[in-house]
């Protein structure tokens, strides 16, 4: 357990165990969503500070790439050395922040980095929270002026593969006490783990729900995403009608072009049919290669001709915006890298 675990009245809770007095928790709580080191807390005594040094967060961010677009990819260290990466991405209406929930990732996505080492843990939901937090505070913003205005659950893991983590961060990053980020500027992307999409409409959040579907086809699937040996497309698409049904929310559809493997115009015509009646959007995405995957992407201008097929067949589609490629923006590749590093 670390402090960024805990809601305001849980750490109230908690102070109150260890002996100290109840207004403590304010201030170190404003300590922790500010970003600040437990040294760069100046209202606590060295006593108060020796007193919770194990539980207080020591994540950090050790690096630090700025695209010539504006994207920064951070690589956040947690207090056991372990690292993933989040991405902010700017645009008109505010700052998006994509942040990781697990260390690795086991689902097998062979278009994806973020599994190439496996899954080595899950992060807590403070974990989680504290990529937002350090990003807030390298923005220049505080607990009472934040900076950042949308997350996407899109980094390094399997959200729905951590469910109880996630599902809490999502409550104490839309805190009004906290951060207070609504949850429908929240996006949650899974690769379709159906019992936990069950589950996750029956919290009744506001949060985005996004697949990642990459195929129309079952074998075709299985080809790329080992999850889909579990459930098959269909059961997908079932379970995200359950969750319109549940929630009104409309679903999105993350579908990464592979050449020659789910970008033919029969793969189009197969997704508008299975879509159909179905509240939702599909973002259509040039696949950043993968060289250890030996898979290619598309020209951006085939993407587009997707996306016109698409909507020729009434389904609501757009090419997705590429951003930070000189700073390995795709999921997992410069944590690869960090890693690689650290073993020459």
């Amino acid at each position: 357990m670390i402090l960024s675990d805990l809601t305001f009245q849980q750490l109230q809770e908690y102070v109150i165990a260890i002996g100290l007095p109840k207004f403590r928790a304010s201030q170190i709580f404003d300590g922790i969503y500010s970003g600040k080191t437990l040294e760069e807390v100046s209202n606590l005594s060295k006593e108060i500070k020796e007193k919770i040094s194990d539980v207080y967060p020591q994540y950090k961010i050790i690096r630090q790439l700025i695209s010539k677009d504006g994207t920064q990819k951070l690589i956040v260290q947690f207090g056991d050395g372990k690292i993933v990466e989040c991405v902010l991405m700017s645009y008109k209406y505010g700052n998006t922040l994509c942040v990781s929930t697990q260390v690795g990732c086991r689902m097998g996505c062979k278009f994806c980095a973020s599994t190439l080492n496996g899954l080595e843990r899950n992060l807590s939901a403070g974990e989680i929270l504290g990529q937002a937090l350090l990003v807030n505070k390298i923005l220049g913003g505080s607990l009472k002026d934040r900076k950042i205005t949308n997350i996407v659950l899109m980094g390094s893991g399997e959200p729905l593969d951590n469910f109880d983590n996630v599902c809490k961060f999502i409550q104490l990053v839309s805190d009004e006490k906290g951060l207070n980020i609504s949850q429908r500027n929240i996006s949650l992307s899974t690769c379709g783990l159906v019992d936990k999409i069950k589950l996750l409409q029956e919290k009744s959040y506001n949060i985005t729900l996004t697949i990642s579907l990459h195929a129309t086809l079952d074998e075709k699937r299985r080809e790329v995403m080992p999850i889909a040996n579990r459930w098959s497309i269909q059961e997908i698409i079932d379970a995200c009608r359950e969750y319109f049904d549940k929630t009104g929310r409309r679903i999105y559809f993350e579908y990464t072009l592979i050449k020659g493997v789910n970008d033919s115009n029969e793969d189009a015509q197969r997704l508008a049919k299975l879509l159909k009646g179905l509240t939702c959007h599909v973002n259509v995405i040039p696949l950043n290669s993968v060289k250890e995957r030996n898979l290619l992407g598309v020209a951006r201008a085939q993407a587009y001709q997707f996306v016109e097929k698409l909507e020729s067949l009434k389904v609501s589609a757009t090419v997705r915006r590429t951003m930070g490629e000189d700073i390995e923006g795709a999921c997992g590749q410069l944590r690869n890298k960090i890693l690689k590093e650290n073993k020459e």
